[in-house]
């Protein structure tokens, strides 16, 4: 099976992980075409237009004739151009999927896309929180990986000692509770806590995962589902903490098959403290939590198992 992914960007670099996933883990071919870098984190890329010669563009060219697949991210569609092509001019004999990973104009009005898709009669549908299935239904929740073997996504060896040092890297703090994060914060330290904090904000996602793995706790947000940001922090072994609602958990238990989450619970200010002062009192529950998330993510969340319902997915394309 041969699969180009297409995007104007790839959001937080999820694609360009699923590609190198599906293409280490089975012998599926998988390549991701993009338009634009919207951040400067440094994601991997593939088939980045701005920077392809006249070689990567027929490449690009060949792919969009010979691919079984034409799997758009977020907004894009068919009616996007890449270079010379555009990818309507394809769609003979090919599958189309349309993967949703919460843009703020998919958000702010589903039932666009939904009409679109029902006249178009796509029934392909993903998405990539289960708190976006509210929004479109008819689609299967698919999660994000992160490649829990490569070194950056493994735990580090950690000293329990000292003040405990909280990680938290939001590409949007208006949409990841970061104030109320900073008035836990300021909360402990006045109570005589020893907390030491690393804002990780606009910095390459090499050095992003660099500093959240030398921390002990990640703070992702309390927006009632979990980002990318946790299942990093998770694979690296930190005590991972998100304002997990009961949907979600739902949601992430029918997939896991287990109900014996590693997320550390906080779904406002307050629980916040209270949670961040456990993990700061008791260090063994910290390194303990760290563990269990790390066990979590290579026992039930690996990329090699949500690879493999990816490509489930894709064989039952209809």
């Amino acid at each position: 099976m041969r699969v180009l992914m297409l995007a104007v960007n790839d959001p937080a670099g999820t694609g360009i992980q699923f590609c190198k996933a599906v293409n280490r883990h089975s012998p599926h071919s998988c390549r991701i075409a993009t338009l634009e870098t919207r951040y400067t984190h440094g994601w991997e890329t593939d088939l980045h237009l701005p920077d392809l010669d006249e070689a990567g563009v027929e490449e690009l060219g060949d792919l969009l004739r010979e691919c079984d697949i034409l799997h758009f991210h977020m907004t894009c569609d068919e009616r996007q151009p890449f270079g010379p092509y555009v990818p309507a001019d394809f769609l003979a004999g090919k599958e189309v999927v349309h993967h949703h990973h919460g843009h703020h104009d998919f958000r702010s009005d589903p039932d666009r896309f939904r009409r679109k898709y029902a006249d178009l009669g796509r029934t392909n549908l993903l998405v990539s929180t289960p708190d976006l299935l509210k929004l479109l239904p008819e689609a299967f929740w698919l999660p994000n990986l992160v490649p829990v073997d490569e070194p950056l996504f493994s735990p580090l060896e950690r000293d329990h000692g000292g003040p405990l040092r909280v990680a938290h890297s939001p590409t949007r703090k208006d949409l990841k509770n970061t104030d109320e994060f900073l008035e836990a914060v300021r909360i402990l330290e006045s109570r005589g806590a020893a907390l030491e904090v690393d804002l990780i904000d606009d910095v390459p996602n090499t050095e992003c995962l660099a500093r959240k793995r030398a921390c002990h706790v990640l703070f992702d947000h309390m927006q009632g589902y979990y980002g990318v940001s946790s299942l990093e922090g998770l694979s690296q072994g930190l005590a991972v903490i998100a304002g997990l609602d009961d949907w979600n958990r739902r949601e992430i238990e029918a997939f896991t098959g287990t109900d014996d989450l590693p997320w550390v619970v906080a779904r406002n200010r307050d629980e916040l403290v209270r949670q961040l002062s456990l993990l700061a009192e008791d260090r063994e529950l910290c390194a303990a939590q760290g563990r269990k998330g790390r066990r979590f993510m290579e026992e039930r969340w690996s990329d090699r198992i949500v690879a493999g319902r990816l490509i489930d997915f894709w064989n039952n394309c209809r």
